[in-house]
């Protein structure tokens, strides 16, 4: 069997697939519970999670860890401050460059974010990263295509 796809998912994605039980960000969590793709986060993107989360969809607060939990979702490591400060100079925010770093350093595949800021629209992130970045819309239709093949 093929190694799984690595995902790493940043705040707002993660956000997304708690938050509504239909669209593209739940669909990547259910693939994550089928098995199928490995789900990442880095500790950041959790600890920014839980205050929107609180805010807006409190409802989904005590669903959260069931839902991480059934998708599979695994903590990278703090990424070195060395990688960070590499990213660094190419996006000014420090937050989106310790996801980034730990992107790289865990081998992610895909970066799933709805930044278009930092990511989405960068050209130097999107060009100097390893793995594809893109909504998890985006993602689906990647994985498909690497289905198929």
């Amino acid at each position: 069997m093929p190694n799984r796809v690595k995902v790493l998912l940043d705040t707002r994605a993660l956000f997304a697939g708690v938050w509504s039980s239909e669209g593209g960000g739940r669909m990547v969590l259910k693939l994550g519970e089928a098995g199928a793709v490995r789900l990442l986060v880095s500790p950041q993107v959790l600890g920014e999670l839980e205050g929107p989360l609180r805010r807006k969809a409190p409802q989904a607060m005590g669903a959260l860890a069931l839902i991480l939990d059934r998708s599979g979702v695994e903590m990278t490591e703090t990424p070195p401050k060395e990688a960070v400060r590499d990213v660094l100079t190419l996006i000014d925010h420090f937050g989106d460059a310790r996801i980034l770093a730990a992107g790289m350093a865990a081998g992610a595949d895909y970066l799933i974010t709805f930044d278009k800021q930092h990511c989405l629209e960068n050209p130097a992130v999107k060009g100097a990263m390893p793995f594809p970045i893109g909504t998890p819309g985006d993602f689906l239709v990647w994985y498909r295509a690497r289905l198929r093949t």
